[in-house]
C-alpha cells in the first residue's frame, strides 16, 4: 500500500462522519490508500460511529486505545499499524481540511522525490482560532525556533506527511508530534514545508488550554534540545566486497 491517512480521535463523535466523507471526496484520485482512525479511549460514540462507517468503506480501519494516551501516542499507534509507505496525519476536529491531503503527499510520492526527503510539514495560514490561542502559539513557535533552529514557523499543524520507516526510527515521547521537523532533521532527513488552509472546529470542544500547552511545552522543549545535542553524528556505510582470493 502506498498511503495511510492516520487521524487521532478523542471524543470527536460530532466530526467522525463528515470528516470521513470529506476525505473520501478529497482523496478519490488516491486509489492505493487506507484511512486509519485511532480512537484514543473516547467516552462518547466515536468508536461506534467509526464501526458503522466501516460497512460503507472497506479502506477504513479502527485502532483503539483502552484509555486515553494523548495525541502523540495515538499518532504513533496509528503509524505502527499503518500499511502504507507514506503516512499523512491530520487532526480529527475538522480544522485541517482534507482537501489539503493530496498537496501534502505529492512531494513524497513524486517519481523524482529526493531520496533524503522524509517529512512534509503543513504551515497554517489565516488560522481560525481565538486570539489568545494564536498569540500563545506564536510565542511558543518563536521560542522553539530559537532553541531548536528547525526552520519551521508552525509545528502545531496536524497536517503532516512523512515516510513511515523514518518516523518509526524517531525517539518516541509524549507530545513528540509538535517537534517532528526538528526530530527528522536530527536524523539527517530533509524537511519540506507547505502552506495549508485552516478552519474553525467542526464540533465538540478543544482538549487543551493555553496554560497546559505552555507548561508541557517548556519541559518538552528542553528535552528535544537535549536529544538534538546527543544525536548520532555518523552513518554506517557498507564496505564493498573484495574480489581478491584469500592468500
Amino acid at each position: 500500500m502506498k498511503l495511510s491517512i492516520v487521524i487521532p480521535m478523542f471524543n470527536e463523535a460530532e466530526n467522525v462522519v463528515p470528516l470521513v466523507r470529506e476525505i473520501e471526496r478529497a482523496c478519490a484520485a488516491l486509489t492505493d490508500k487506507e484511512l486509519v482512525l485511532v480512537d484514543d479511549g473516547s467516552t462518547d460514540d466515536t468508536a461506534r460511529l467509526i464501526r458503522e462507517l466501516q460497512a460503507q468503506y472497506d479502506w477504513l480501519r479502527l485502532i483503539q486505545h483502552p484509555r486515553p494516551g494523548g495525541q502523540s501516542a495515538a499518532v504513533h499507534s496509528g503509524v505502527l499499524c499503518a500499511r502504507g509507505e507514506i503516512v499523512c496525519t491530520l487532526d480529527g476536529d475538522m480544522q485541517n481540511p482534507p482537501a489539503e491531503i493530496p498537496k501534502m503527499v505529492a512531494p513524497l510520492m513524486a517519481a523524482d522525490a529526493p531520496a533524503d526527503l522524509a517529512l512534509v510539514a503543513g504551515q497554517r495560514v489565516q488560522r481560525q482560532d481565538t486570539w489568545s490561542k494564536r498569540m500563545a502559539s506564536k510565542l511558543a513557535n518563536r521560542l522553539r525556533a530559537w532553541m531548536l533552529n528547525d526552520h519551521t514557523r508552525d509545528t502545531g499543524c496536524g497536517l503532516k506527511a512523512f515516510r513511515r520507516d523514518a518516523f518509526l526510527r524517531l525517539p518516541f515521547f509524549n507530545h513528540m508530534h509538535r517537534y517532528l521537523p526538528a526530530l527528522f532533521a536530527r536524523d539527517g532527513w530533509q524537511v519540506a514545508h507547505v502552506d495549508v488552509a485552516h478552519r474553525s472546529r467542526g464540533g465538540g470542544s478543544s482538549k487543551y488550554n493555553n496554560l497546559q500547552r505552555a507548561l508541557v511545552g517548556i519541559y518538552d522543549l528542553f528535552g528535544v534540545a537535549w536529544l538534538i545535542r546527543r544525536a548520532k553524528t555518523v552513518r554506517p556505510q557498507e564496505a564493498p566486497r573484495t574480489t581478491e582470493e584469500p592468500s
